[in-house]
């Protein structure tokens, strides 16, 4: 009889590498080892801004004793509404010595996009950057709620915010140490006036604040994408965020201090754990770069000596299209997951590969990988075993019965780095009986307990009586010079029920074509993966969210309607 897809990962009191499973006690412990080395860097224009661990626990003490003497309790929420800059750091470790619970709030937000977020995470106190880009977030703020405009600061009563008491906001990062005071109106107040709130305060009542949070208390929040309805508010446990900080430098093979960076937003639970974990847990720093520019980051990449760069393709093509690109030193890099791209610089020399791995925003990242440096490390289509402490059992979707070894169904897990749950949703929305989450992802597991992911099983395309995962063509795809973005999508087919369309977005200026990108696929994927058709699309044509991600539904309209124009071409007269 064959076994049940039931996959059992180690212990977790077993893992190497693991400390302090709060949030706040995992500040402490790194800070007690690498005191006075380099933490965090952010160049801005010819400024260059540097914190030590000791810099980076004083400023998260000042947010701390601030938001303690506004009287913030234990477990009261405190909304981060910032790009990656120092500050961001200071207020999330600030926020967790005083016990409270940091909310990342993406900066991508429109006003109607926000309201929600506000709302449904109920923050008491907002710390938020007042300018990025071209969105003012003061006057944003007054729009959804006039009563922000006519309060007081650290006073306000707003019916529609009915929790929310408190605004800061943070200006411009300054060309000098220090913090400009900029505009304020109305309840919001500087972000001066803010730490000065806390000078009474003993730093001793902070750290025996810190000292009463547990492993299982909330530790965060974080927003799902909403690229096909709201975001839904994803709530980690202290444990959650703590333990993947530690286990990065073990999976990753990392020996030695990490300079981390990424060019995406620290409120996305990947970029925070990932670049955080790796860069603290190792005594390395943290690179900031507030917004993603390719110049930038080529520039940043040289000049702080960067190891470990984690980003999307499409942002590596970016990077080859800089006209920068050709002349960077490039010789520090060392990490770079889904990398392929930058390893084409003749400055990089790395044989490091990403140990392939599998996760989601509900498990604070990835609950199944490999470890880099194991020789036995790796297998062909697989995405590693169950991580210590995880449990992965394979189901038949709609009887949620257990299916056998190898065979296919939906992927569910519970472990350590589990969500505690959906803001607003009963355990019975979230999990199973068993409390496992069932991930809406395909897949199976063979008798050596790898899992092998299968795509998602609403995405999932159909064709010839095969499964194609969209996500499989565009990471081949994805790694062609030349390309900017890729969707993969199912176009109804009446011989094969859906055919395969690859949509690019090329970079400005590329010339790509549908044999070449025809002729990569051949050479990586199956054939009845490979698209029937190749459609190359402009910037313009994509619906692309602020986090750059695509609603596959609108591309694959897209390319109905473009391939009915391409038919309905052939097939007209020629003209007399």
């Amino acid at each position: 009889m064959t076994a049940p897809s039931i996959v059992f990962g180690p212990r977790l009191d077993e893992e190497p590498g693991q400390g302090a499973q709060t949030i706040a006690g995992y500040l402490r412990e790194v800070v007690a080892r690498y005191g006075p080395r380099e933490a965090v860097v952010l160049r801005q224009g010819a400024c260059r801004i540097s914190w030590s661990y000791d810099d980076l626990m004083e400023r998260a003490m000042a947010v701390a004793r601030a938001l303690v003497g506004c009287g913030t309790a234990k477990g009261e929420r405190v909304g981060i509404l910032m790009t990656n800059r120092p500050e961001f750091l200071s207020s999330l470790f600030g926020t967790a010595l005083a016990g409270g619970v940091p909310v990342a709030l993406s900066t991508f937000s429109t006003p109607s996009e926000l309201d929600h977020l506000l709302g449904a995470s109920q923050v008491s106190t907002l710390l938020f950057e007042r300018q990025v880009l071209k969105k003012d977030f003061g006057a944003m703020l007054a729009e959804i709620d006039p009563a922000i405009v006519q309060g007081r600061p650290g006073s306000l009563a707003s019916m529609h915010f009915p929790y929310l008491r408190r605004l800061v906001s943070l200006g411009d990062v300054p060309d000098r140490e220090g913090q400009p005071a900029g505009e304020v109106s109305g309840a919001v107040e500087t972000w001066e006036r803010f730490l000065s709130r806390g000078a009474a305060i003993p730093p001793e009542v902070v750290l025996t604040r810190s000292e009463g949070v547990h492993p299982a208390d909330t530790g965060g929040i974080f927003f799902s994408s909403g690229t096909t309805s709201l975001p839904k508010g994803i709530v980690h446990s202290q444990r959650a965020i703590a333990v993947q900080w530690w286990r990065w430098p073990r999976l990753f093979a990392m020996h030695e201090p990490v300079r981390s960076w990424t060019g995406n937003g620290f409120f996305w639970s990947g970029n925070v754990s990932m670049v955080v974990g790796a860069a603290f847990s190792t005594g390395g720093a943290v690179i900031l770069q507030r917004l993603f520019d390719a110049d930038e980051a080529l520039d940043l990449i040289e000049r702080e000596r960067v190891t470990f760069l984690n980003g999307r393709p499409h942002q590596w093509a970016r990077l080859q299209g800089s006209a920068r690109w050709p002349g960077a030193d490039l010789s520090s890099v060392r990490y770079v997951p889904r990398g392929e791209l930058v390893r084409q610089h003749p400055s990089v020399a790395t044989d490091w590969e990403v140990p392939m791995s599998y996760g989601c925003t509900e498990t604070m990242t990835i609950c199944t990988s490999f470890v880099a440096d194991d020789p036995q490390g790796g297998f062909e289509g697989s995405f590693g075993a169950p991580l210590p402490g995880n449990v992965l059992k394979i189901v038949e979707p709609i009887s949620r019965r257990v299916v056998p070894v190898g065979t296919v169904g939906e992927m569910c897990i519970k472990g350590p780095t589990l969500m505690s749950g959906y803001l607003g949703k009963a355990p019975e929305e979230c999990f199973d009986e068993e409390g496992f989450f069932c991930t809406g992802d395909a897949g199976r597991v063979d008798a050596a307990g790898r899992f092998f992911w299968e795509g998602r099983m609403t995405e999932m395309i159909k064709t010839g009586g095969a499964n194609v995962a969209p996500v499989e063509v565009d990471e081949v795809i994805a790694r062609i010079p030349g390309v900017k973005r890729t969707q993969t999508v199912g176009v109804p087919d009446d011989l094969l029920g859906e055919m395969v369309v690859a949509c690019i977005v090329p970079i400005d200026g590329a010339k790509l074509d549908e044999a070449t990108v025809v002729a990569r696929c051949k050479a990586e994927i199956a054939s009845f993966k490979i698209p029937r058709r190749v459609l190359f699309f402009r910037e313009e044509d994509y619906a692309v969210t602020g986090n750059e991600k695509v609603k596959s539904s609108e591309v694959r309209a897209l390319a109905v309607a473009r391939l009915a124009a391409d038919t309905a071409e052939a097939v007209r007269p020629p003209l007399a």
